[in-house]
């Protein structure tokens, strides 16, 4: 129960309420017992007084010791809660009306009979109780014989030790168990009604735990729908379960990318080591060949022999070039280095540079629609993403067909066109064109990584490829690159 967080509520609310109950409980019985002092002090401040003038302590001036002494008998069996005493003008106790044994001072202090005679409404004022050495106790008192000619005081004590008895035994039954029993219902309700309050506020707190548990159990699928998703408008709780139902969704998103990468890396393992295989197979199979057979092999299929194991030693080092760079470019190695350029220069220059490989394809490379503009790209990536497209286009455009490339500006970028006039692509199969390993009908001797090191060339550029097939036949690949500025540049 204590390792739960309403558990460990509900300790801390009853140890608080004990705590409170019992400094209540002192508090209460200490304001009652000043409140009292003070209601008698205030109800018998005249007693005194009244003594002096209603039983005659006073004749011709003088104080009437006879007197004294009948009402000290008296008021030791009508009111035993009262102690009177006389004193001296020095506060020296001359004659009192309790046991003598039990009297503890000679003297008591005159400093709080002078404050209480100047300020009647000093109260609850505590004078000596001469019964002890420490103890004070409120009292009345008054100059005798007179006020104007004053001897000596009158002392009254309001509480005496019969009055101490009759307290300390209601204090010990009637007082004590009413006390405990208020304090135990108070207790209880607080305590019943704080469990009901920390219950509503952690019940939705234990739902959510209940969910984080569900979701380490199963952590393959997400807590909630995304389209249940809402606007966070209540207190932290709310906040917290909403944040934790989008890491949810964004763990299991991860993890189904993690499998998704998982399951590409095997495929470009498996891919990988058979297009390896084969340039490697056909190199080492023509070397044997011409190892054996070289005395009885003619000068010209020697020769064919060495061409065709360097054309596949050739193969095979593009294919080990291209796979280090898709390495690097899913490892992010290499950063794009963007600057203003002319895009219609570079779709010149490139085509200019893969003129030779056209024209012995017999493809003609043709630029259409020039439109001068600056993009903000690295242009050594956007070179090799051109080399890439145009040298696609030539394998697939049948001989005799032309590959056309343009240039416009189109949403606030810069888009290259590059078309070809070969079969185009199966509708199906569009969506996997920028996959690694994508062959579609490709002619042999390519592994199909170009298409997908360009898109990610674009993409490292902030730009993007797409791909369609042409109405007329072909496919025609686009670039979206941003654009730099909106000042036009001539190319002519």
């Amino acid at each position: 129960m204590l390792r739960t967080l309403y558990g460990r509520l509900a300790l801390a609310l009853f140890l608080l309420l004990v705590t409170v109950g019992g400094l209540f409980t002192v508090l209460s019985l200490y304001s009652v017992r000043e409140y009292t002092a003070a209601v008698n002090q205030e109800l018998n401040r005249d007693l005194a007084r009244n003594l002096v003038s209603d039983r005659n302590l006073v004749t011709d001036g003088q104080l009437n010791r006879d007197a004294l002494k009948k009402l000290f008998e008296l008021y030791m069996t009508i009111n035993p809660s009262i102690e009177i005493y006389l004193l001296d003008s020095d506060g020296r106790i001359l004659s009192y009306s309790a046991d003598p044994d039990k009297i503890k001072r000679k003297r008591v202090s005159l400093a709080p009979i002078r404050e209480l005679l100047s300020d009647p409404q000093a109260f609850p004022l505590l004078g000596d109780d001469p019964r002890s050495h420490d103890r004070r106790k409120v009292f009345s008192v008054t100059p005798v014989p007179s006020e104007a000619h004053p001897t000596g005081y009158l002392y009254v004590v309001l509480r005496g030790e019969e009055y101490d008895l009759a307290e300390s035994m209601v204090h010990s039954h009637q007082l004590l168990q009413m006390g405990a029993g208020a304090l135990a219902v108070s207790l209880f309700v607080g305590l019943l009604a704080g469990l009901l309050f920390f219950r509503l506020l952690t019940r939705r707190l234990a739902r959510l735990t209940e969910r984080v548990e569900a979701f380490e159990a199963d952590a393959g699928s997400a807590v909630t729908d995304p389209a249940d998703e809402r606007p966070v408008t209540g207190d932290d709780i709310d906040y917290l379960s909403a944040r934790f139902d989008q890491m949810s969704r964004r763990i299991v998103a991860q993890l189904e990318l993690l499998k998704d990468k998982d399951h590409q890396r095997r495929q470009l393992v498996a891919q990988v080591s058979h297009d390896l295989r084969t340039p490697l197979a056909s190199v080492q199979g023509y070397l044997e060949a011409l190892k054996l057979k070289q005395d009885s092999l003619e000068p010209a299929e020697q020769r064919r022999f060495l061409e065709v194991a360097l054309s596949e030693s050739r193969r095979l080092a593009r294919l080990v070039d291209e796979l280090f760079e898709l390495a690097a470019l899913e490892a992010r190695e290499k950063q794009a280095v963007r600057e203003p350029f002319a895009v219609a220069e570079l779709v010149h220059d490139v085509v200019q540079k893969h003129q030779p490989e056209a024209e012995q394809a017999g493809v003609p490379l043709q630029l259409d629609a020039v439109e001068p503009a600056r993009a903000m790209a690295d242009i050594a990536l956007c070179e090799r993403i051109l080399d890439n497209l145009i040298g696609n286009a030539i394998n697939h455009s049948p001989e005799g067909q032309p590959v056309t490339l343009s240039v416009r500006r189109d949403e606030g970028g810069v888009v290259v066109s590059v078309a070809d006039a070969g079969s185009g692509i199966a509708p199906d199969q569009v969506e996997h064109v920028f996959e690694p390993f994508y062959q579609g009908s490709a002619r042999p001797g390519h592994a199909g990584l170009g298409l997908a090191i360009a898109h990610r060339l674009a993409a490292l550029q902030d730009g993007r490829i797409s791909v369609c097939n042409r109405p007329a036949g072909g496919a025609e690949f686009r670039v979206w690159l941003p654009l730099a500025d909106q000042t036009a540049i001539s190319t002519g």
